[in-house]
C-alpha cells in the first residue's frame, strides 16, 4: 500500500524551501532544532501508518451508531488508535509549554497532522477540532476557563467541538435562534438546537467541550447580537449538563467522525442524574432550565471570537483536502506503475507485451495534474502555517504584514485545495479505471471523504464573497496590494533566472490583470453586480496564488539535479501550461460585469 503522504516532499518544503530551521532563532522556538522537528514528524509518520491507515476502511464500513444505552459506539480499533495519538502527545504540538504543549511552530504541527489526515480523515478530525477549540479558549478565556477546559484538552482527556449551524440556519449565522439566559450565579442557560456538529458526541474521552454561538438579551439583530459560550457535556462537578444527542447524520464520507444533531436545554438531563464515573452526584446550584454555559469574553462579540477557531479550521480543512488529494495521487501513482495494459500508440505489433499504464501520455497527464494540484496546495497550506508563526513571533511590522497576508489567503487556502484536490481524487479513480469505482481500492473512499471539504467551514460561494467583498478591499485595498506585491517579489527573483524567466513573465501578466479586474469589478456601482461572479474571482485568484507557490518551489530547486527536482520542474511547467491560462477567460467574464446569474429568474428553473 502506498504511503499516505510524501515524506520527501514534506522535507523539501519545510527545509529546502520554507527554511523552518530559521524559526528556532526566535525565542518562542529556541528550545527546538531540526532534530526535534524530525523526531515529531517521524513519530507522526510511524503512528499514522501503523494505527490510523490500517483502520481507514473500517471506520468507513462500520460507522458510529447509538447503542441501547444512548452512548455512541465506535470500533475499538479507532478508539485505541486515538488513545495512542493522545499518549504520544501529538495533539499538544503547537500549544504553549505553560499549558503542557510542545510549543512547536504551527507549520511543523501542520506537517505532522498531514500524516494523520491523509491516513484516516475521519479519525483525525477529533483532534483537529479539539486543537482549534482549545486555541480559542486559550486566546479569549479567563485563567479559570483555561485551567478548567484547555489544560484537559491539551492533555487529551477532553475533546472539543464548534457549534455554529442550526437546522434552519446553516451558514447564515445571523438567523440562529439558540438563546442564552443570564443567571444570578454568572453562568447562562443555553436553549436551542445545533446541527452538523462534528465530534458532537462520543466516548473517546472524559468530557466534550462545546463552543456554542447563542444570542443573549440586549444584542443587536443579526451577527452583532451573537455571544460565545463554553457548554460542556459534563460540568466541573461531574454532573451531566443538559446537552442531548438527538441523532447522528449519515454522511457520504468521513464516516468515522460522528456528526450530530444536538439539543441544548431540552430537559433530557435534569439536575444531577448522570455524573462522570467517580464524581460526586451533587445537584447544581440552579433551577433555571437550560444547559449551563460559561460566557467567553464579552457578550455580543461571539462571532468575532469564533472567527479565531473558524479561520484556523478553514486552513485546516484546506490542509485536510490536500492530504486526501495527496493520498489519492500516491495510490494512483503506485497503481499506474504496476498495472499493465495496452501498448504505445506507435507500437503496431499486437503480440508485444503490454506496458505499465504510466507510459501512456494521457495517464501521465492525469498524474501530472494531480501532482500539480496536491503539491501546489501543500505548499500553500505550509506557507500559511509559517505566516501564523511569523505573526506570533515577529516584531510589530512583521506580525502585521503576516496577519494581513494570512487574512487575504485564508479563503483561498480553504477553497482552492477543497476544489482541486477533490479533482485530483477524481483523476485517481480514473487512472484505476473500473477498479477505482469499487470498494476494493481506496481511491473511491478518498473521493467521498474529500467531498465534504468544499462544503463545510463555508462553501465556495461564501469564500468568494469573503475574498472579493471583504478581504481584497479592506483597509482601502491594502490586502490586495500586499498580496500582489508579495507575489511580484517572487516574480522579480524568478525573472533573473533563465530557467524561470518565461514563467515569471506569464505570472506577472496575470497578477497585473488581477489588480485591474478587481478595480473594474468594483466600478459597477452596484454591489450585487460586483459580487455576482465572486466564485469565478476566487478560482482565478486561487490559480494565481498556486502558480506563485510553484514559482517559489522552482526557485528552491534551481541547479539541483535528480528525479525529485525534475518532478517539481515538470509539474510546475504543467500548471503554467495547462492551468494558469484558465484565469484569462475568468478575468474576461469578471471585467464584463456579466449579469447572467444575477438576472436569471427563479421561474426559469
Amino acid at each position: 500500500m502506498a504511503e499516505p503522504i510524501s515524506k520527501r516532499d514534506l522535507e523539501f518544503m519545510l527545509y529546502e524551501w520554507l527554511d523552518v530551521e530559521s524559526l528556532t532563532e526566535r525565542e518562542r522556538f529556541a528550545e527546538h532544532s531540526r532534530d526535534t522537528f524530525d523526531a515529531v514528524l517521524e513519530l507522526a509518520a510511524d503512528l499514522a501508518t501503523k494505527r490510523f491507515a490500517p483502520v481507514n476502511r473500517l471506520g468507513d464500513t462500520e460507522e458510529p451508531y447509538v447503542g441501547d444505552d444512548g452512548a455512541v459506539v465506535l470500533p475499538e480499533e479507532i478508539q485505541s488508535g486515538i488513545a495512542e495519538f493522545i499518549k504520544a502527545g501529538l495533539g499538544a504540538g503547537s500549544f504553549d509549554e505553560s499549558l503542557g504543549g510542545m510549543q512547536l511552530p504551527t507549520v511543523v504541527s501542520l506537517a505532522a497532522q498531514s500524516w494523520f489526515q491523509a491516513a484516516n480523515a475521519g479519525m483525525s478530525s477529533y483532534s483537529f477540532l479539539t486543537i482549534g477549540n482549545a486555541n480559542l479558549i486559550a486566546e479569549y478565556g479567563t485563567p479559570e476557563q483555561i485551567d478548567t477546559w484547555v489544560r484537559p484538552m491539551v492533555e487529551g482527556r477532553y475533546f472539543g467541538t464548534m457549534c455554529l449551524s442550526e437546522p434552519q440556519a446553516g451558514s447564515s449565522l445571523a438567523d440562529i435562534t439558540t438563546k442564552a439566559t443570564p443567571t444570578d450565579d454568572g453562568t447562562y442557560r443555553i436553549t436551542g438546537t445545533k446541527m452538523w456538529i462534528s465530534g458532537g458526541d462520543h466516548e473517546l474521552g472524559e468530557n466534550i467541550v462545546h463552543l456554542v454561538l447563542a444570542k443573549a438579551p440586549g444584542g443587536k439583530p443579526g451577527v452583532k447580537g451573537i455571544s460565545l459560550f463554553i457548554v460542556p457535556k459534563y460540568l466541573p462537578d461531574g454532573t451531566r449538563n443538559d446537552v442531548a444527542l438527538v441523532g447522528l447524520n449519515h454522511k457520504m464520507g468521513q464516516r468515522a467522525t460522528t456528526n450530530c444533531l444536538l439539543n441544548f436545554g431540552d430537559g433530557t438531563y435534569g439536575t444531577a442524574d448522570s455524573p462522570v464515573p467517580g464524581a460526586e452526584s451533587t445537584p447544581p446550584a440552579h433551577s433555571v432550565p437550560g444547559a449551563v454555559g460559561y460566557l467567553v469574553g464579552e457578550e455580543h462579540k461571539g462571532l468575532q471570537y469564533m472567527f479565531h477557531m473558524m479561520n484556523e479550521a478553514r486552513i485546516g480543512v484546506g490542509f485536510l483536502a490536500t492530504s486526501l488529494g495527496y493520498a489519492g495521487y500516491l495510490a494512483s501513482l503506485e497503481y499506474a506503475k504496476v498495472r499493465t495494459q495496452g501498448r504505445p500508440v506507435d507500437q503496431k505489433d499486437p503480440t508485444s507485451k503490454p506496458v505499465p499504464i504510466i507510459e501512456h501520455a494521457d495517464v501521465k497527464r492525469m498524474l501530472l495534474a494531480q501532482k500539480a494540484y496536491v503539491e501546489g496546495a501543500l505548499a500553500l497550506g505550509l506557507y500559511s502555517g509559517k505566516l501564523v508563526d511569523l505573526q506570533q513571533t515577529g516584531d510589530a511590522n512583521e506580525a502585521a504584514r503576516a496577519g494581513l497576508l494570512l487574512d487575504v489567503l485564508t479563503p483561498i487556502s480553504k477553497s482552492w485545495p477543497s476544489q482541486w484536490c477533490l479533482t485530483a481524487n477524481d483523476l485517481a479513480i480514473q487512472i484505476h479505471g473500473g477498479y477505482g469505482y469499487t470498494r476494493e481500492f481506496p481511491v473511491e473512499q478518498f473521493y467521498r471523504d474529500n467531498r465534504l471539504n468544499p462544503i463545510h467551514e463555508g462553501a465556495h460561494g461564501i469564500h468568494g464573497l469573503d475574498l472579493l467583498g471583504r478581504k481584497v478591499v479592506m483597509n482601502g485595498g491594502t490586502g490586495l496590494e500586499l498580496l500582489a506585491n508579495t507575489i511580484t517579489q517572487t516574480i522579480d527573483r524568478a525573472a533573473s533566472n533563465p530557467g524561470t524567466a518565461a514563467l515569471a513573465d506569464e505570472l506577472r501578466r496575470r497578477v497585473e490583470r488581477l489588480v485591474t479586474v478587481t478595480m473594474q469589478v468594483w466600478s459597477a456601482g452596484d454591489v450585487a453586480v460586483s459580487l455576482a461572479n465572486a466564485t469565478a474571482y476566487l478560482e482565478a485568484t486561487g490559480h494565481i496564488v498556486i502558480a506563485w507557490m510553484w514559482l517559489e518551489q522552482l526557485l528552491a530547486v534551481a541547479d539541483k539535479a535528480g528525479d525529485f527536482y525534475d518532478g517539481k520542474r515538470v509539474a510546475a511547467q504543467y500548471f503554467f501550461t495547462y492551468e494558469l491560462p484558465k484565469v484569462d477567460a475568468q478575468f474576461d467574464l469578471l471585467a464584463a460585469l456579466d449579469r447572467t446569474t444575477l438576472d436569471a429568474r427563479p421561474e426559469i428553473f
